[in-house]
């Protein structure tokens, strides 16, 4: 049975169960379909304390793979900050860009830190 995403809070529940206790930054990919079912969740990259360097291509291989027809990415914070950094709006615009090209919409980045988070999208950057 799929599980479907309603809201930014939707899918943060399921984010923070994944990767919230993670001591390195884990970057994952929703890859959802027409009607915001996940078909996927991909683990798309782990990087060190501080740092996750992240590749469009990475990114929308899970989506292209699975069908999808938007997808959700999301990334913890080890520090339990959620601020996102410039780093993160940067592969957010990359990530949006490459999108519009594969018309796989991005709809939204979040950025979970212990019990807290920030929504890209919420935060004007999509």
């Amino acid at each position: 049975d799929s599980f479907k995403i309603r809201s930014p809070h939707d899918a943060v529940q399921l984010v923070t169960d994944l990767i919230g206790d993670e001591d390195r930054e884990v970057f994952l990919v929703l890859a959802l379909n027409s009607k915001n079912m996940i078909n996927a969740i991909h683990r798309c990259h782990v990087g060190s304390i501080n740092a996750s360097i992240v590749h469009p291509r990475e990114v929308f291989k899970s989506c292209i793979l699975n069908n999808a027809t938007s997808l959700i990415v999301a990334h913890n914070h080890p520090s339990g900050d959620p601020t996102p950094s410039r780093e993160d709006i940067e592969v957010t615009k990359r990530l949006m860009e490459a999108g519009n090209i594969l018309g796989i919409e991005l709809l939204d980045h979040l950025v979970v830190g212990g019990t807290k988070f920030k929504s890209l999208k919420e935060q004007g950057y999509i």
